[in-house]
């Protein structure tokens, strides 16, 4: 059985370390089951993206998406950060590794929490989300917020210009700030 633990830091972030299955074929990984994530909805639609070292993605969030992260080649630094206004976690910071140098752990992201990557060594990350992609539902805020609190593997990532120019969490339209449900 894998082991699944919900993030001391974040409520409703799950970290799912998987049963390894090798021989001298190689290994095999079961990757995600929908019921290792208490109340997940069914996840629609499947995502690869290859990375080279020194990238960052993020920091982006959904007010209605979750995200279910794996990383299967490579090595990524994982900061999330719960944005969820009356979340009992709100403003708290989780930082993770992820890769098969750390045991192949998957990483459940709840709406309203931002979530971004650090490529430390080129790789790759393939997510599934339970919704389609809808651009209205696609937002950021910069990773550089001291707000964040982020312990950043470096200081000059290769970013794409829309995080090069995410807000501060201060500067978040309140039309667009996520909120707690249960």
């Amino acid at each position: 059985m894998p082991i699944i633990e919900e993030a001391k830091e974040i409520r409703g972030v799950y970290v799912v370390t998987p049963d390894l299955h090798g021989d001298e074929r190689g290994v095999f990984i079961e990757t995600f089951r929908r019921e290792w994530v208490p109340g997940a909805k069914e996840m629609v639609q499947g995502n690869r993206a290859d990375r080279q070292a020194g990238c960052f993605v993020g920091m982006h969030y959904h007010r209605n998406q979750a995200d279910f992260w794996y990383v299967p080649i490579g090595e990524a630094f994982v900061v999330l950060h719960d944005l969820r206004e009356g979340s009992p976690t709100q403003d708290e910071t989780f930082q993770t590794r992820m890769g098969p140098a750390f045991g192949h752990p998957s990483l459940y992201i709840p709406p309203g929490v931002a979530h971004g990557f650090w490529s430390i060594t080129d790789m790759t990350i393939t997510y599934l989300v339970d919704q389609y992609y809808n651009p209205a539902d696609e937002l950021a805020v910069s990773w550089r917020d001291p707000g964040i609190a982020a312990e950043w593997p470096g200081s000059d990532p290769v970013l794409s210009e829309r995080d090069s120019s995410a807000p501060f969490l201060a500067d978040i339209d309140p039309a667009l700030q996520p909120r707690w449900s249960t």
